[in-house]
């Protein structure tokens, strides 16, 4: 019997052991015993990257740092969960039952390492086409969805704090994780002193970018 996420996008694992990997939430492990989701999240990560970038590359004539913007958006945490939405995925992840109270199935996180890993497994299993009908069928139809979050925050709190002469630096907060899954937590301070934003993400852009993204906005609410 097939498994729904092998029917919806017509494909037929060999390994069906990879399938419920993939689906399977370290949390699920701690408390059942077994193999958790993690390294082939680090696959996944990584053939997802190849084949934006390559889509990118093939499709639009902008150069690097433009590519890698938009790269970044659409492999972000935020857009990886809604690709996964979209298949309902999360209601086939295995996880542990503080983690199921705690309304881990509807976490961005979880969802974006569980699709990650199933990409991984896929590409393991089937190879790279089969990645592709995947990816043909989620992600390059709901891209308008990660475009949605290009906005540049830090380059709009840049241009707005120079306006005003005032000086403004990001610092490392925090970096956990294991090494292909790491989560960067970064700080933005103003003339040396003033924390005004924090944000979280799987890159220091991302990080960055978040934490810009909150201080505009306890910006915003100062000054009414």
């Amino acid at each position: 019997m097939s498994h729904p996420l092998e029917e919806y996008f017509g494909i037929k694992f060999k390994n069906e052991k990879l399938l419920i990997t993939a689906l399977t939430h370290p949390s699920y492990v701690n408390e059942n015993g077994g193999e958790h989701n993690q390294r082939l999240e680090f696959i996944g990560d990584a053939v997802i990257d190849l084949l934006i970038g390559e889509y990118l590359f093939k499709h639009t004539k902008e150069d690097e740092g433009v590519l890698t913007k938009k790269r970044a958006n659409i492999v972000c945490e935020k857009s990886l969960a809604h690709y996964a939405s979209i298949c309902h995925l999360e209601d086939y992840i295995l996880l542990g039952k503080g983690e199921i109270k705690t309304g881990g199935r509807e976490r961005d996180a979880v969802k974006c390492d569980a699709f990650e890993a199933f990409i991984g497994a896929v590409y393991l299993d089937l190879g790279i086409n089969a990645v592709k009908k995947i990816i043909n069928k989620v992600v390059i139809p709901n891209l308008d969805y990660a475009f949605q979050e290009t906005i540049d925050y830090k380059s709009l709190l840049q241009e707005y704090l120079q306006a005003d002469k005032r000086t403004l630096k990001y610092e490392l907060i925090s970096e956990k994780g294991e090494p292909h899954n790491k989560i960067f937590a970064f700080r933005v301070i103003i003339d040396d002193e003033i924390v005004l934003g924090e944000g979280r993400g799987k890159s220091h852009l991302e990080a960055e970018m978040n934490a810009a993204k909150e201080a505009l906005s306890k910006m915003a609410k100062i000054e009414g």
